[in-house]
C-alpha cells in the first residue's frame, strides 16, 4: 500500500492507503505503485484517481500542483480541488 495525501490552500482534501495512485503529469498520465522510485512532479489539470484496496476508486479534479512520492508515501499540493462522485 501507498499513503496518499492531497492538499489544497483550504485544508486536506484526501488521506487514505490505496494499491496504486494515478497523476496527470506534463507529459501524460502516470501511475504511483508500492515501492516506487523517489520523484517529485508538477502537475497539470486533470484528475487524480486513487485506487483504494476496497475498490471504490476516489476521483479528484485538478488545476495543477505537484507530488513528492518516498518511502510509500505520496504527498500532493493542488491549488484548486473537486472531488468527483463514481
Amino acid at each position: 500500500m501507498i499513503k496518499v495525501i492531497i492538499l489544497s490552500p483550504s485544508g486536506t482534501i484526501y488521506e487514505g492507503n490505496v494499491t496504486h495512485v494515478t497523476f496527470p503529469g506534463e507529459v501524460g498520465l502516470f501511475s504511483v505503485y508500492p515501492l516506487h522510485a523517489p520523484i517529485i512532479s508538477t502537475l497539470v489539470k486533470g484528475d487524480i484517481i486513487c485506487y483504494p484496496s476496497d475498490g471504490e476508486k476516489k476521483v479528484i479534479s485538478i488545476e495543477n500542483g505537484f507530488v513528492e512520492v518516498k518511502k510509500d508515501l505520496a504527498t500532493v499540493c493542488v491549488e484548486q480541488a473537486l472531488e468527483q462522485n463514481n
